[in-house]
């Protein structure tokens, strides 16, 4: 069987590409996912999400020690499955700031990054619920709807904040961020929508779609500075496929990894760990950033939390009329702010839970509470991806990087303060009794800053390790073409050359609307020269 595209990874950007390449009848697209099924109880089910974490399900990655978070491993989940993270994310449908986008085009020398460029990318891909207007789109695949059955405690803790002095907010995505609100989620109907529901599984009956699951990628092949092909293990035999387009949408530990077997990447580390070095880009790997945060934990007076959401009334809710605590995404309401009011953009984003999570999800709730996670979204550390071994099936080493710049720091205990202020006021404070962490014995800036150091982890947006850009340590270039090497293209959230200040789904399955059509105006047109 030959193929035109060979996209390595059914995650948000896979998924994406397969849909828009497909809707071409020409193109033979194959799609290979290490994963399998998407199709269990625990990814439909909203409030079911941390149920996947460290199951099949998952990649189940960890940093290295991170020295300035008291020398913790940090658990990474990322999704193994079809839809990828987008089958196991809280579904925040959040793009980011404008600004943002104008970074990335300045960055990068492309307008075509600019806001004003990807916002009609953004309205085409939605479907919202709210209907069309000037920043959102109708009749897109991607269903985005407003939360179905919100806690009290969300609605509340809006109120708080305002009532503490930021301004009401009923749309992150529109005119301006910055303000309180509750959150837009990618849900149908209180089931979750991932890219795979939106993208992959409508076009599963197309003839020119092959998705095969359980394929796990060992290297991209390679005639010299082409790519051919990948090579890729499937019920435990090796088996190769050929394709003029390889696209890796594997994410930002995957898809540099993948470079990285393949012998392209940094030489010397390449040599170090056993790997013939075929073409050195040195930063395939480097510049990787993710959104830390810090929760605040409160216990309450009265009232019940979701983690009492699952009993035989939250099933008969969700099964009957997919309403009721089991549609909540947990985190469903937010805040934009500033850390410093000197700021020409927020650097603050806060994810409020009518429940307590604590350590990833680890230990199932136990009692009663509140939870307030501070997320730095403007990040100056920068961490790493790189190989312990030539085998493919070792896990990368990740170095996050985490608060190895001071700013960091400060802003989340900033972030800290910032939570405790709104907690004190409005409805909320007649809600919440006792802080549980950090506790209020700690008051100072430096007692802050050691709770930040213990209990910070990962809001799970890792990117920029295959980062755009025409610099020498750029990866890919604007249109996300690997430096060096024709025919292989990266497209998933590594490629950011800066993290978005928000949640990564929708960005990332803006970046693959954007290089469906980039790949598809390219095989038009050597198809064209092929004719001529």
């Amino acid at each position: 069987m030959t193929y035109d595209v060979v996209v390595v990874g059914a995650g948000s950007a896979g998924c994406a590409l397969a849909g828009r390449l497909t809707e071409d009848p020409s193109l033979r697209v194959l799609v290979l996912e290490a994963g399998g099924s998407d199709r269990a109880l625990e990814v439909q089910i909203p409030a079911a999400l941390y149920k996947t974490f460290r199951t099949r399900r998952d990649w189940n990655y960890a940093t290295e020690p991170q020295p300035a978070a008291s020398d913790r491993r940090v658990f990474w989940p990322r999704g193994k499955m079809l839809g990828g993270c987008s089958s196991n994310n809280a579904m925040i449908y959040i793009r980011g700031a404008a600004a943002d986008y104008d970074e990335w085009a300045q960055l990068t020398g492309d307008p075509g990054w600019s806001y004003e460029s990807v916002l009609p990318l953004f309205r085409r891909m939605e479907d919202n619920g709210r209907g069309a207007d000037e920043f959102h789109g109708v009749g897109g695949p991607l269903r985005v709807e407003d939360p179905r059955s919100p806690h009290p405690w969300s609605r509340a803790v809006v109120e708080s904040a305002v009532a503490a002095g930021y301004p009401s907010n009923p749309d992150f995505n529109g005119a301006r961020q910055e303000g309180a609100g509750l959150y837009q989620l990618t849900q149908k109907r209180g089931r979750r929508w991932s890219a795979a529901d939106a993208y992959l599984h409508p076009a599963m009956h197309r003839p020119n779609l092959e998705v095969r699951t359980g394929a796990r990628v060992t290297r991209v092949l390679l005639d010299g500075d082409r790519a051919t092909g990948v090579e890729y293990v499937a019920d435990g035999v090796l088996q190769q496929v050929h394709a003029p387009q390889v696209l890796l949408s594997g994410g930002a530990i995957n898809s540099p990894q993948l470079l990285m077997l393949s012998g392209i990447g940094p030489a010397d580390h390449l040599r170090s760990v056993g790997v013939d070095v075929v073409h050195d880009l040195p930063g395939v790997g480097g510049g990787l950033q993710d959104h830390p945060l810090v929760p605040t934990i409160w216990h309450v007076r009265s009232g019940k939390s979701l983690f009492r959401g699952e009993s035989p009334a939250g099933y008969a809710q969700w099964f009957g009329a997919r309403r009721g605590p089991l549609t909540s995404n947990l985190a469903e309401a937010g805040l934009y702010t500033r850390s410093d009011d000197a700021l020409a953009e927020p650097d603050l984003q806060y994810h409020f839970l009518p429940v307590k999570y604590w350590q990833q999800a680890r230990v199932d709730p136990d009692v009663d509470a509140f939870t307030a996670c501070a997320v730095l979204v403007r990040v100056e550390s920068r961490g790493s991806v790189r190989l312990r071994s030539a085998d493919p099936t070792w896990a990368p080493a990740i170095d996050a990087g985490y608060l190895t710049e001071q700013r960091d720091l400060e802003a989340l205990v900033t972030g800290v303060e910032k939570a405790r202020d709104i907690a004190a006021v409005g409805p909320l404070a007649k809600v919440l009794a006792e802080e549980w962490s950090p506790g209020g014995t700690r008051s100072t800036r430096a007692e802050l800053r050691q709770s930040v150091r213990d209990t910070l982890e990962s809001l799970y947006h890792p990117v920029g390790s295959c980062r755009m850009g025409t610099d020498a340590d750029a990866v890919v270039d604007p249109q996300l073409r690997v430096h060096g090497i024709e025919g292989l293209r990266v497209v998933d959230a590594s490629v950011m050359p800066t993290l978005v200040r928000g949640n990564t789904n929708a960005p990332t399955i803006m970046i693959a609307e954007r290089a469906a059509d980039l790949v598809r105006a390219d095989l038009g047109a050597r198809s064209a020269l092929a004719q001529a």
